[in-house]
């Protein structure tokens, strides 16, 4: 039987479990919500004066709902989070499956046409690295 590791934040620390491969743990991967709920927990532990938000865009909603929320400047295609400290704009995606739309894409070069950096991270682990590096280029000694 092979055994896969996977790191999973569980309130403040991080706890690192071994699942084994049967066809349902092969086939299980997280949601984009727990993706972001866990690099969100993780960026507020790590980075604790530093501000980050998310843009609530997504999710099913009423037909009234939506309308209401349309009506008051909710935009598709709108990354996920947002540091302003940073000018940083991040859409997170599940590690797999996830795909940028084309509105994603519009606004990601809109963004970055007015100054701001988007990146778009598959997962936890991947926009953990990716903060991390971009932290650390943009540090200055």
């Amino acid at each position: 039987m092979v055994r896969q590791r996977t790191t999973l934040l569980k309130g403040n620390k991080l706890v690192s479990r071994t699942l084994r491969e049967s066809s349902y743990y092969k086939d299980t991967v997280p949601t984009e919500h727990v993706e972001q709920r866990n690099f969100v927990q993780w960026f507020r532990q790590t980075y604790k004066p530093v501000r980050i938000f998310a843009i609530p865009n997504g999710g099913k909603r009423s037909k009234k709902v939506a309308m209401e929320l349309k009506a008051e400047g909710v935009s598709k295609g709108v990354p996920d989070l947002f540091i302003p400290e940073w000018l940083l704009w991040i859409e997170m995606k599940r590690i797999k499956g996830g795909s940028v739309s084309d509105d994603q894409k519009d606004w990601h070069q809109y963004l970055r046409n007015s100054g701001y950096s988007v990146m778009v991270c598959k997962g936890f682990d991947a926009a953990k690295a990716a903060i991390q590096e971009f932290h650390s280029d943009h540090t200055t000694p």
